[in-house]
This record gives C-alpha cells, structure tokens and sequence, in this order.
C-alpha cells in the first residue's frame, strides 16, 4: 500500500542528481529501491485501480521508467536519471505515438502530473490539427474551461511556423508539436501522504474530457509524414 514519499526519497533525488556515477548509485541503491521505485509502482497501482472506479470503462497498464539511461544517449550526463515517472497508457502496441496518457513525475525539486500527448511524428500532429478543425466547438469549450482553472497549464513544444488560422482561443493548442496539460508543485505534505492517490485520481478525472478528445483522434498510421 501507497503511504506517500519519504524524506529520503528527495534526499536519493539531489544525491544522484549531485553524485552521478556507478559507485554512489551502488552505494545508495537499497534507498533507491525502498524510497523510490517501489513506492513508485505502489503509487501508480492505486492510482490506476481509484481512476478505473472512476471510469470502469477505463484500461490502463502502469508503466514504471526505469533509472538507468540509455547507454547510447548520455551525451555527457551521468548513467542515471535524477527523475522517475509512472504513466498510465492504454493497452496497445503502438501507445506512445497515437494515444493520450496520464502521468506522474518525481524530481528533486518536487513532482508534476498530468495528461501528455507526445506524437513524434507530423503526420499524427497532422490528424491532431485536422480534429480541432473538425470540432471547434467542442475544442473551444476545453479550452475555456482550462483557462477558467489555475491548476492546469498547456505546455508542449511548437512549430515555429504557424500551421493554419483558428480562433484566438484554439491557437495555444493549435500550433504545437506535442502537448501536455501539467500541475506541478515544490515538495509537501501531498507528496509524503496517501492522499497524493487520491490527488491524482481527481485531477485525472478533471482531464478525462481532454483525454477523451484526443483518444478519438483518427491517426493516419501508414500516412506519410508531411
């Protein structure tokens, strides 16, 4: 069962963030896996069972990132991430470029949640677009009803060039290359009790109708990327 994070957990993410290499993470590694990882996946198995209450329509796998990098991208940094996240992601194969997921991520400076739609390629973006354009209402009443809120924002990179004229209101969703809508928070009294399950399922449940357009997305998974 989920009983929060410790101080010790935050203590583990500066030390790797200041100490990255083998011998320190080997040294510490028992508080990695007892303040960290396992309470991680405590976390995301709660959270997932509270949402599907929720939604019992809802089909989630937890996936849990691991703390090693990939070998083959370091580009200078040290062999371990300072951060972990859970998301929860649909079941099928192909989630992380045509399906909307929910996460929670963990840094040293505190932790976010939220929804996140990465789509690496244009094409996908592309049929993102063309879903706005085909549903403008509905999208202008999201919209709103975001900016009506202070504990959400919009983020994701965008193209530098514009991609096509919509409403002043649609054009902070219009433009962008990915996108999430995040809450983030410096450490609490959240973060160190059961009540962050809790937490995350309601904010979850806020996005559902997010969540919910940008399921329906028709993704065009043989187009070509333009």
């Amino acid at each position: 069962m989920f009983e929060g994070f410790r101080e010790e957990t935050m203590q583990f993410l500066w030390g790797v963030r200041l100490n990255n290499q083998r011998s320190w993470f080997l040294e510490h590694k028992a508080m990695y896996e007892t303040f960290l990882y396992q309470p991680l996946k405590e976390l995301g198995a709660e959270v997932q069972e509270e949402l599907h209450r929720r939604q019992p329509e809802s089909q989630f796998n937890v996936h849990v990132s691991r703390i090693y990098r990939d070998a083959r991208r370091l580009h200078g940094r040290g062999p371990y991430k300072d951060h972990l996240w859970f998301t929860l992601r649909p079941l099928v194969e192909q989630w992380a470029t045509v399906e909307p997921v929910f996460y929670f991520e963990i840094y040293p400076e505190g932790y976010e949640y939220g929804m996140g739609y990465y789509c690496p390629k244009p094409s996908l973006m592309a049929a993102y677009r063309q879903h706005i354009l085909d549903n403008p209402e509905r999208m202008e009443t999201l919209a709103q009803k975001l900016n009506e809120q202070d504990l959400f924002h919009l983020e994701g990179e965008e193209y530098k060039r514009s991609k096509g004229t919509v409403s002043q209101l649609l054009q902070p969703w219009f433009n962008r290359k990915n996108l999430s809508l995040c809450a983030a928070f410096p450490p609490d009294e959240t973060l160190l009790s059961h009540s962050l399950v809790l937490t995350l399922a309601e904010g979850y449940q806020w996005l559902w109708p997010y969540y919910c357009f940008l399921k329906e997305i028709q993704v065009p998974l043989d187009g070509r990327d333009r």
